[in-house]
């Protein structure tokens, strides 16, 4: 039997095998630690690169990606064209609070912040928002969205910014908003995102948009930011 032969058969029986418990022991798509010891056969697939590659596996779940949509420089290049145009539409940075959504709708915020820093000579007020509904890029968590940790920031008189990475069905975006008005009334509300993939359920629209991406509901839409993911992008995954 030659080489690649019995490498097609020893990914064909781990395949099977990796189907098996996920069938039998999984009642969601997380794998539990127990089936990553070190020897087992998992980790074996999964330390095969030519099998999984590294994106296709992050925090318990198997996410296949099938495309770039948006590397390093186009990401980048979003960013400034974002910054740039809400400081246009707002005639300058003043008065302005930059909300990022936690986590990396903060990172995404942090960013804007920055640009309009270097191009604006303004400082932009900043703060975030911690809310556990599910994310919109991956999976979901939860039914109903909850705010993890009280809004401290001030937004009388302000226009408030928020932003996101991936616009799904607006259901995070909502809670966003009833965050903002809860802590004052703001004067006005704006939504950036990165990535708009359609598939709303509420009546939500962004006023700054990276990308939009058409997409099925059985993909997903993953931006990875240097300081979770090492490395700066937008993927499509299955």
């Amino acid at each position: 039997m030659k080489k690649n032969d019995s490498d097609i058969i020893f990914y064909l029986q781990s395949y099977f095998i990796v189907i098996y418990f996920i069938e039998k022991s999984l009642s969601s798509t997380e794998i539990p630690s127990r089936f990553f010891k070190q020897g087992s056969v998992l980790a074996g697939i999964f330390a095969c690169k030519n099998f999984f590659c590294a994106e296709k596996y992050e925090k318990g779940f198997i996410v296949e990606q099938k495309a770039v949509l948006m590397d390093e420089n186009a990401v980048i290049r979003s960013l400034v064209r974002i910054s740039h145009e809400i400081t246009e539409r707002n005639k300058g940075a003043e008065e302005l609070l930059i909300l990022g959504i936690l986590r990396r709708g903060a990172s995404l915020a942090e960013m804007i912040c920055s640009n309009i820093k270097r191009s604006d000579g303004s400082s932009v007020e900043y703060s975030t928002l911690d809310i556990t509904y599910y994310r919109d890029d991956l999976t979901k968590i939860g039914d109903v969205p909850v705010i993890n940790r009280t809004p401290s920031f001030d937004v009388k008189n302000k226009t408030v910014i928020l932003v996101d990475d991936v616009i799904f069905t607006g259901r995070t975006v909502r809670a966003a908003i009833e965050a903002v008005f809860a802590a004052g009334r703001p004067r006005a509300i704006q939504l950036a995102v990165l990535i708009d993939r359609g598939h709303r359920e509420l009546p939500i629209r962004p006023d700054y948009v990276g990308k939009n991406v058409p997409s099925s509901l059985s993909e997903n839409i993953r931006v990875c930011v240097p300081e979770y993911d090492g490395k700066t992008g937008a993927f499509l995954c299955g």
